[in-house]
């Protein structure tokens, strides 16, 4: 399937301190059989436990352990916590010594170069497996965008941490990975009090190829 670029009409969610996992890993990652999957700087794991209560294996890295520890604590309600590993650790250093069926990442951003990071995972990808990259979309408005795995309404990613979907399947070798989604979206959160928070995103899912 070709890459699919364009602007994609407004989304309305919630916050809920990270208890709705990101609107594009269902679209992106339901068809997938369940395997293996590495879910890098996972938050509180609303992505991790939704994989898990999917049928996948998941391991779920972040470097807060503040972070970790309620994720861990609301897994158990979801029945999942039998599937989910948690991993402490700095991603720009940590390697899982193996790959996986899939790894995605949603607005990780660790102290190293945002691109480089890309192309870090993605060498954790196994074959025929998938990579799922949700971040900040690199564009002169990203100064007004909040996080939405922030509780700050001042929170604003920094420019360092976005990209855009051509930059990131630039990376991607076309002998090696065939692109399935390359987007660029806007979408609106209902923050705290009611305030609306606008987000750019770049969306990418490729399949690395046999």
């Amino acid at each position: 399937m070709g890459a699919a670029l364009g602007t994609g009409p407004d989304r309305r969610s919630r916050i809920h301190g990270g208890g709705s996992p990101n609107p594009y890993q269902a679209r992106e990652v339901s068809g997938l059989t369940p395997g293996t999957a590495l879910n890098t700087g996972c938050g509180e794991g609303a992505e991790a436990i939704w994989l898990a209560a999917h049928g996948w294996q998941v391991t779920a890295v972040d470097i807060s352990a503040e972070a970790l520890a309620r994720a861990a604590g609301r897994a158990p309600t979801s029945g999942a916590s039998q599937r989910v590993r948690w991993v402490e650790s700095d991603l720009s250093v940590w390697d899982p010594g193996t790959r996986f069926d899939l790894v995605m990442t949603h607005y990780a951003h660790p102290a190293m170069p945002q691109l480089e990071f890309y192309d870090r995972i993605a060498r954790w990808v196994a074959s025929g497996g998938t990579l799922l990259i949700v971040g900040h979309l690199d564009t002169h408005s990203t100064a007004g965008v909040g996080d939405p795995h922030s509780h700050s309404h001042d929170h604003k990613p920094p420019a360092e941490a976005s990209a855009t979907a051509a930059a990131v399947t630039a990376r991607l070798d076309d002998t090696e990975w065939e692109i399935v989604t390359a987007e660029e979206r806007h979408r609106t959160l209902v923050g705290h009090g009611g305030r609306e928070v606008p987000l750019h995103d770049v969306v990418v899912r490729a399949t690395r190829r046999d």
